[in-house]
């Protein structure tokens, strides 16, 4: 029997393309104009789902709709657009796509990094537009190398940054939910971290518990020549304070590549020049996104073939 599979989110491209077509009964839910319609032909049928960790919702309320799904195959090493807890609760595997992804995130995150200290956008600006010619050597930058990194989240994207800083001769630091037998020191609380660092990274999984983690209090902790570089989630950073700190010289700069409600960004914020922001972007190189397309494939390939997944989240242990 074939099985029937669901498209329940806008998939990265080319996570489109990837689609097994030829070896399971595809329905797109996410671009059907009917989707009860779909529902009430196709939902009890309905045995997989392919999703994305960034856009659509797959929670308690349509799973029940698909009372015989038995696996949810995520694009994205983020899934917090899955129920995940529903999802154990009713039976249903859950996978993503991590490690793949983890060097063009980690190169993001430098990129970034480099940008803001070194005012590469300004830069730009300022030799297209003539002020170079007209006013000569523009407003000095902050240097990098030798400095202090905090990452906030120290899984695989956070020590392959920790890795890449280290080649910079910067100090690197961590804060998350547990302790790591690692050299790099550890700090239980962000506040205490931000505290201790020149640059603010993140590289933490959003959801509910990491929403607006970093609030005023860790901005004011980084203090008035620190930067916030944010490659992880917009939900883990309370984006009215960020703002109010950028515009007050509470903090001296973001550089963001993800936001609250993607895809706006909100006007406070994208209006400042002291930021940098990207289009939610860190993964997007044609050879990872290729790479995450085809793990999302694979996972539910195994899982109908009777094999292990090879990308179960943590959560299924």
């Amino acid at each position: 029997m074939v099985e029937t599979v669901l498209v329940t989110s806008r998939l990265q491209p080319p996570g489109d393309e990837t689609l097994p077509v030829d070896d399971f009964d595809i329905h797109d839910f996410n671009r059907c104009d009917d989707k009860e319609k779909l529902l009430a032909k196709f939902g009890e049928k309905t045995t997989g789902v392919f999703c994305s960790g960034s856009s659509g919702t797959l929670d308690c309320d349509l799973m029940d709709r698909l009372p015989n799904l038995k696996i949810i195959s995520v694009m994205g090493v983020g899934y917090n657009t899955v129920d995940v807890a529903a999802a154990k609760k009713r039976g249903i595997m859950v996978s993503n796509t991590p490690g793949v992804l983890t060097d063009c995130v980690a190169d993001i995150g430098m990129a970034l990094m480099l940008a803001i200290s070194r005012g590469v956008v300004i830069g730009d600006d300022y030799t297209r537009s003539g002020g170079w010619v007209k006013n000569g050597t523009m407003a000095y930058t902050t240097k990098v190398s030798g400095k202090r990194l905090g990452i906030i989240g120290f899984g695989r994207i956070g020590q392959a940054v920790g890795k890449r800083a280290e080649a910079f001769d910067m100090k690197v630091s961590y804060q998350g939910p547990n302790h790591k037998d690692i050299p790099n020191d550890y700090y239980a609380e962000p506040t205490e971290l931000a505290s201790n660092v020149d640059f603010l990274m993140l590289t933490c999984p959003g959801g509910p518990g990491t929403e607006k983690l970093v609030n005023a209090k860790v901005l004011e902790a980084l203090g008035p020549s620190g930067m916030l570089i944010n490659i992880a989630r917009g939900s883990v950073v309370d984006e009215r304070a960020l703002a109010s700190a950028l515009k007050n010289n509470v903090i001296a700069g973001a550089a963001l590549d993800v936001f609250e409600n993607e895809p706006s960004a909100p006007e406070d914020l994208i209006g400042l020049k002291n930021v940098i922001v990207q289009p939610h972007h860190a993964s997007a190189t044609n050879e990872t996104r290729q790479a995450m397309a085809d793990l999302m494939v694979e996972n539910l390939q195994l899982f109908f073939s009777g094999k292990p997944v090879k990308t179960p989240v943590p959560e299924m242990d």
